[in-house]
């Protein structure tokens, strides 16, 4: 079995609580030989708690690393472009963290970028590997038809869940040129791919773009791309939005507050069948996804709650990222998908003005 060298950029959250431990326990299929970040003291850290000895605060420099096969691209979001292209052109393989890029013109430069030289790209969009989803997937199939969907993110504080059972590590020494780099390319790129918007308007993109992203990327997986946006309003942080399906309509609400607890699901109903796919809090890894089947037959209403595996989604991702490099396979996840939340986003964003 081949063993792929991989290239982390960005080591705050994510990283240290998702990404670097599960590495590390498939051992057999990668070996993480750089890390790279703004902060030196994180980086510091993470390199003597890994034992890795190259160690970068510049992304440009790591992807040239030769030696390397993968990158994983989980910084700030502004820079996702930027890196993952740079690393595409090195001829390294690339997973990045979602939102894959801000903009329409970076997706399809990080397209180019990887047609260019034959890499496999895809995004992290681990909600999309649940095997519970998977399994939904599936099960739509057996649906004659679609009455109505739900999508559904009512959600606490992150940090809620990762003080109680992670211990991240934060250090107090990003240089302020990186935090007013980043603020600016922000504002550019929301100038161009949204124009003169208000700045409220610029929150929820950048809402869309982060929390948003996982519930209508599964979404438009399990019941395609919606025809339009009937509705949308916002107030604070919060969303409510009406989509138009060809013979259906679906609502999705995200709402984020101060309770602790953690309720996202997608729940379609057919004729007779109904499928429901609930989420947990993905920074406590092994809490189980599940499917709810409920279907009536003849006179029986029969409800079937399925736990296809403790086994997260995020491991399952990786190991299908392996698969993608090792075997050449097409992944689901890719940059051309990925075009079409931008999109997405685009008609939340008109509805709203």
């Amino acid at each position: 079995m081949k063993k792929l060298k991989a290239g982390i950029i960005g080591l705050g959250e994510v990283a240290q609580i998702i990404h670097l431990p599960i590495l590390e326990s498939l051992d057999d299929k990668f070996e993480v030989a750089a890390l790279c970040d703004v902060s030196p003291g994180l980086l510091n850290w993470a390199g003597e708690h890994y034992r890795i000895k190259n160690l970068y605060d510049d992304a440009g420099a790591l992807v040239q690393q030769a030696d390397l096969d993968v990158v994983f691209v989980l910084n700030s979001n502004e820079f996702h472009a930027e890196n993952a292209i740079a690393a595409a052109l090195q001829g390294k393989h690339v997973l990045v963290e979602k939102p894959m890029v801000l903009t329409t013109a970076d997706a399809d430069a990080l397209i180019a970028a990887k047609n260019k030289t034959g890499v496999q790209v895809i995004v992290g969009y681990m909600r999309r590997f649940a095997p519970a989803f998977t399994q939904a997937v599936e099960e739509m199939k057996s649906l004659e038809q679609i009455n109505y969907a739900k999508i559904r993110a009512v959600i606490g504080p992150n940090r809620f869940f990762i003080s109680q059972s992670s211990n991240v590590r934060r250090f107090d020494d990003i240089p302020s040129a990186a935090n007013e780099k980043r603020q600016e390319l922000f504002q550019q790129m929301i100038k161009q791919e949204l124009g003169d918007i208000p700045p409220i308007l610029k929150n929820v993109y950048n809402v869309l773009c982060g929390l948003c992203c996982h519930d209508l990327s599964a979404m438009r997986e399990l019941i395609g791309m919606p025809r339009r946006v009937v509705s949308a309003s916002q107030w604070g942080y919060s969303l409510l939005v009406t989509f138009e399906y060809e013979n259906f309509h679906a609502t999705y609400e995200m709402v984020t507050d101060a309770n602790g607890r953690f309720d996202a699901h997608i729940e379609v109903f057919g004729q007779t069948k109904q499928l429901k796919v609930q989420y947990n809090t993905p920074y406590i890894r092994h809490l189980p996804t599940t499917l709810t089947i409920g279907e009536t037959a003849n006179e029986e209403f029969k409800e079937t709650v399925i736990r296809p595996t403790f086994t997260d989604p995020y491991t399952v991702e990786l190991e299908y990222f392996y698969d993608v490099v090792t075997r050449g396979l097409t992944p689901k996840t890719s940059p051309e998908d990925y075009k079409q939340d931008l999109a997405l986003f685009k008609m939340i964003i008109e509805a709203l003005q």
